[in-house]
């Protein structure tokens, strides 16, 4: 059963039988209250009967039964402008004055010698109190009794009963019409939850649903569009992932494919010429220079897979005479290519594991070796900022385009592949640096302008362990 169905029929029942209870709880203690007064009544009645005939049989001794029965007529005259009958029997049930009751009773032989005690009665369709109390003579017992009727109290129970039911007929409709409204406005929303699923399963993850107020409902509706956002968060970075792989793939296959095809073609040429000296030559340095680039290829592929696997066993470090040392050793590498390096270095110490650390800077002085021109300028910085320590590498070179700037960490990546290559790159150098410098719980910043040089800004964490560790 849906949901609808359920909150609707409940909330008709419910109205229902607390109406109905609370109808008939009514109803029936007004019944009793009115009730309880015609007898009490009927019960004063018949004790003032039967004090009167008390007392004239206290006052004469001689006082019998026809006595008793002459003064019970006696008394007939006020008691019927009442609307009370009485009955006076002898203890064999003969009628000694009186009218006889309107149906049978055993009321009177019930009793006790001092017992009082009523009864309703009922004739047909209708309905008596009666009540009843022995009286005892010289010569023997009596008993009084004494009733009247009591239609119009049962026949008003039986109309208020008629009146409620109509009543209650047309409340169970008009709220069968509110749990109708009531129930669309609860459900509602969890029907757009429902069409939002749908969509989504079908593919929309940008689907929402609108969440107002502050009951479960609107809860639920938050926490559902907090679920799509993070799905839909984590699809588009799988759908990035695999497109990244995707794209290294195929930038792999043809990195290596050149190299190779390089290769095979020299070798051939040397197998088909072999008595020429000097394009023996200079088809086994083509083949060196290839297989070189081959070897670097395998090597950067290689770290990266070793920096995926394993972890880092980090040092506090001294950065001046770190960086010190990893300029010098680029040093003769650029005035060999005419570029002048500058080192600005400060004090300070950060959680490193050198080794890493010091191929992140030879790959960066490296780039921006290739970057610049003959009497260019590379400029290293490192100074202590706030919760660690920053490294600059600076070159006055090309620069990069802005619509590169943001892949080039991407693997097998570059802007200009054409001078990459013929310098020996391959596009993996800023990738395996990011790795690191991500393991150490750092972060890479690249700032760059076409024609006047880039920056790239290294954050490290300083006097506290990286993540991870």
């Amino acid at each position: 059963m849906r949901l609808f169905w359920k909150l609707f029929c409940s909330m008709v029942a419910m109205t229902a039988l607390a109406c109905s209870i609370g109808g008939f709880l009514l109803i029936d203690g007004q019944f009793r209250t009115g009730l309880a007064a015609q007898a009490d009544t009927m019960v004063t009645e018949h004790i003032i009967l039967r004090r009167m005939l008390l007392r004239e049989m206290q006052l004469s001794r001689s006082f019998g039964q026809a006595d008793a029965a002459k003064l019970a007529e006696d008394t007939a005259a006020s008691l019927s402008r009442s609307g009370a009958r009485f009955l006076l029997s002898d203890g064999a049930g003969h009628v000694l004055s009186g009218s006889p009751l309107p149906a049978a009773s055993r009321l009177s032989t019930a009793l006790t010698e001092t017992q009082l005690g009523w009864e309703v009665l009922q004739a047909g369709d209708r309905f008596y109190l009666h009540a009843a109390s022995p009286l005892t003579t010289e010569d023997e017992t009596v008993f009084l009794e004494t009733w009247r009727e009591a239609d119009t109290l049962f026949s008003t129970r039986q109309t208020q009963y008629n009146v409620f039911f109509y009543l209650l007929v047309g409340l169970v409709l008009a709220s069968a019409l509110a749990s109708a409204a009531v129930s669309a406005w609860i459900t509602r929303p969890l029907g757009r939850l429902s069409e939002a699923a749908r969509q989504m399963a079908a593919g929309e993850l940008s689907r929402r649903v609108e969440a107002c107020g502050s009951d479960e409902v609107a809860q639920l509706s938050r926490d559902f569009n907090q679920m799509a956002e993070r799905l839909e968060r984590h699809v588009d970075e799988l759908t990035d992932t695999a497109r990244r792989q995707e794209d290294f793939l195929h930038a792999f296959a043809h990195e290596t494919k050149t190299p190779l095809t390089s290769i095979i073609g020299y070798a051939e040429l040397l197998l088909s010429r072999p008595a020429q000296p000097q394009l023996v030559q200079e088809s086994a340095a083509c083949i060196f220079r290839e297989g070189r680039r081959l070897e670097g290829l395998s090597r950067k592929l290689l770290d990266l897979f070793v920096l995926e696997k394993a972890g880092i066993s980090p040092r506090p470090t001294e950065m001046l005479p770190f960086l010190d040392r990893a300029a010098e050793a680029l040093r003769p590498t650029l005035e060999q290519s005419g570029i002048r390096l500058e080192v600005h270095t400060e004090p300070g110490t950060a959680n490193v594991e050198p080794d890493l650390m010091e191929s992140v800077l030879l790959n960066l002085l490296d780039n921006a070796r290739k970057a610049v021109d003959a009497e260019g300028t590379v400029l290293l910085e490192g100074s202590p900022v706030p919760g660690g320590y920053r490294i600059r590498v600076t070159d006055n070179g090309r620069g990069i385009a802005p619509e590169d700037l943001s892949r080039i960490t991407e693997p097998f990546y570059m802007a200009d592949k054409s001078r990459a290559r013929a310098q020996g790159g391959a596009g993996l150098g800023l990738t395996v640096c990011q790795r690191i410098v991500a393991l150490h719980c750092g972060r890479m910043e690249f700032e760059s302008m076409l024609g006047r040089g880039t920056r790239v800004s290294v954050y490290l964490k300083g006097g506290e362990p990286p993540c991870g560790t």
